[in-house]
């Protein structure tokens, strides 16, 4: 079998991208894979490491900038010559969209060359990019079952659930004090996923600053961009500082408790490795999506929901302290995240592919 897999821009599109490769992997002993990216952001980095065949596009993300908006529209024009052309050479047998503005000259290709396509929607409120290729679209996984609503296509819609929860459960752990942690002291970890947030480092300075008493250690990580100016302020020494960490569900294996964005990839890894979580979803994206990933775990009982305007350094303090140390609040919580784990979502997702391609 031979497949082409597309997404980008964060590793909340490609790991799942990963995640969907690793079983067709696993099932397909002959498979020949081909992923499409963007020529400037993370998958250009990261894929290549996993000795995965990769092609890049220029093509840039929609923004208020005209004359770049305009150059995007050639770009575009010229990547989806340059995909057809890949695709009378490579001939796949389908390909598959998870997410990112990179999969849209993709997607539109692959159609132009009557391919099956594949897309899955992570989060609760779809993406542009997969709103505008839904039409293309054989068939269409969602995270999320309200997710369904939000698609007006012809092809089949099935809940998958998302891919990166049996992914993280393989993802080796992390040796504690080769990261500098003690290992007798527990672990929070803080991530605003992997870009990191600039909004948040400010909201969490405070905090940070104000836990040096605390027998317990932070584990933060800022995101690249953010890194060099973040690490010139004085934090206690129970908090450590890293720009970006591979694999992270190995890290959130050794963590106590976790406080993250609410990125779909990041929640269901969060629920298939049961780390009470305290989930502060970002403002900043389309449709408040996070928000509305986080609110149907909260309502669960499965992650506790902390706006980022309600930050404050008291309240944060209080939050940890209770979901660290309060045994009956924290069983309670990963209790609430067993009836949600999905761990079969890459397979169901093979299994409808093949389906698809009889």
């Amino acid at each position: 079998m031979k497949i082409v897999v597309t997404a980008g821009g964060t590793m909340g599109h490609i790991n799942p991208a990963l995640a969907i490769i690793e079983e067709f992997k696993k099932q397909e002993k002959n498979l020949e894979v081909l992923y499409i990216g963007t020529h400037n952001r993370m998958e250009k980095e990261v894929i290549p490491k996993k000795n995965i065949r990769y092609e890049e596009i220029e093509i840039y993300g929609f923004s208020k900038n005209v004359l770049r908006d305009i150059k995007n529209v050639f770009c575009i024009q010229k990547a989806v010559h340059k995909c057809e052309k890949i695709f009378r050479e490579f001939k796949p047998d389908v390909v598959i969209g998870v997410g990112g503005y990179v999969t849209y000259p993709v997607l539109k290709a692959a159609h132009n060359c009557h391919i099956k396509i594949f897309i899955h929607e992570q989060n609760s409120v779809p993406g542009k990019a997969n709103k505008m290729v839904a039409k293309y679209a054989d068939l269409i996984g969602v995270t999320f079952k309200e997710s369904e609503k939000y698609f007006k296509t012809r092809g089949k819609i099935v809940y998958t659930g998302h891919p990166c929860g049996a992914w993280a459960l393989n993802i080796t752990k992390k040796d504690k004090e080769a990261l500098g942690f003690s290992k007798e002291k527990k672990l929070v970890t803080i991530v605003a996923g992997s870009l990191g947030s600039g909004s948040l480092n400010q909201k969490m300075e405070e905090f940070l600053k104000s836990i040096g008493h605390k027998d317990y250690e932070v584990c933060y990580i800022t995101g690249k961009s953010h890194y060099d100016s973040f690490k010139k302020e004085k934090f206690p020494d129970n908090v450590h500082l890293f720009p970006f960490m591979e694999e992270l569900p190995g890290l959130l294996k050794i963590s106590d408790l976790v406080i993250s964005r609410a990125g779909a990839g990041s929640l269901s890894e969060i629920l298939a490795l049961e780390k009470p979580a305290i989930i502060i979803p970002s403002p900043n994206v389309a449709n408040n999506h996070q928000y509305y990933n986080a609110k149907e775990l909260a309502l669960k009982n499965c992650v506790y929901l902390l706006e980022e305007k309600d930050i404050d350094k008291e309240k944060l303090v209080n939050l940890v302290d209770e979901y660290l140390y309060d045994l009956e609040k924290r069983n309670e919580m990963i209790s609430c995240m067993r009836k949600e784990q999905t761990f079969s979502s890459a397979n169901l997702i093979y299994q409808e592919i093949k389906e698809l391609l009889k």
